[in-house]
C-alpha cells in the first residue's frame, strides 16, 4: 500500500456481497487497508457495467486501472484463486503515469528468499494456501511461509517455477519444487 500511496493511486475493492459480509471477509484476513465497496443492491449493477457479472450472480476476479480522467487503461480478468503480482500492477501504473516514477526508486528492491527445509510461497486469501497450512500443522511439519503479495522477489520466483503462472501455494522443499497443494505428492516427500 505505501508504494501505491506514494504514486497517488487509490486502491478500492468492490464486491457483490453486502456490507456485513465484506466486513467479515476483511476481518478474516486480519483487516484490509483500502476501502471495500458493496455492489449488493441493485445486485451487481457496477459489475454488470464493467462486464464482469456472471449469470450466476457473482463476479469474475478482475482488476481495472483507471487514469485521473476515469478512463480504463488496464483490465486483468483472471482465475478466482489467482492474483496478479503488485509488480505487474506497478508496471502498468508506470505506463499510465510515467512522470510519477523517478529512476524506478518507487519499485521494490530484491529481497532474499529463505532456503532449506519447507518453504511455502502463498497469499493470505488463497483457499489452497489455507488448506496447506492446516495440513502442515496437522502433520507437525515446520515450515517457513513467504507471502508473495508483499515479497516481489518471491512473486518473481514463483512465476519462474510456474513457467509464467503464479501458482499458490508453491513449495520449495530442500530444492524440490511442488506447484499447488498436492497432498499426495507432499506426503510422499514429507511423511516418509
Amino acid at each position: 500500500m505505501p508504494k501505491f500511496a506514494g504514486l497517488n493511486v487509490q486502491v478500492l475493492g468492490i464486491s457483490v456481497d453486502h456490507v456485513p459480509c465484506l466486513k467479515a471477509w476483511a476481518d478474516s484476513l486480519g483487516g484490509i487497508t483500502y476501502p471495500l465497496l458493496s455492489d449488493f443492491w441493485p445486485h451487481g449493477k457496477v459489475a454488470k457495467k464493467y462486464g464482469v457479472l456472471r449469470s450466476e450472480g457473482y463476479t469474475e476476479r478482475a482488476i481495472f486501472l483507471l487514469d485521473e480522467e476515469g478512463i480504463i487503461r488496464y483490465i486483468d480478468i483472471h482465475d478466482i484463486d489467482d492474483q496478479p503480482s503488485n509488480e505487474v500492477l506497478l508496471n502498468e501504473i508506470k505506463k499510465i503515469t510515467p512522470e510519477k516514477f523517478f529512476d524506478d526508486e518507487i519499485l521494490p528492491q530484491d529481497e532474499s528468499l529463505p532456503h532449506g527445509g519447507v518453504v511455502m510461497y502463498c497469499t493470505q486469501w488463497c483457499p489452497d494456501c489455507r488448506r496447506a497450512r492446516i495440513w502442515l500443522k496437522e502433520n507437525n511439519i515446520p515450515y517457513t511461509e513467504v507471502d508473495i503479495t508483499t515479497n516481489f522477489t518471491a512473486a518473481r520466483q514463483v512465476r519462474s517455477w510456474g513457467n509464467g503462472s503464479q501458482i499458490t501455494p508453491t513449495f520449495d522443499i530442500d530444492g524440490t519444487i511442488i506447484l499447488d497443494f498436492d497432498e499426495e505428492e507432499l506426503s510422499e516427500i514429507l511423511l516418509k
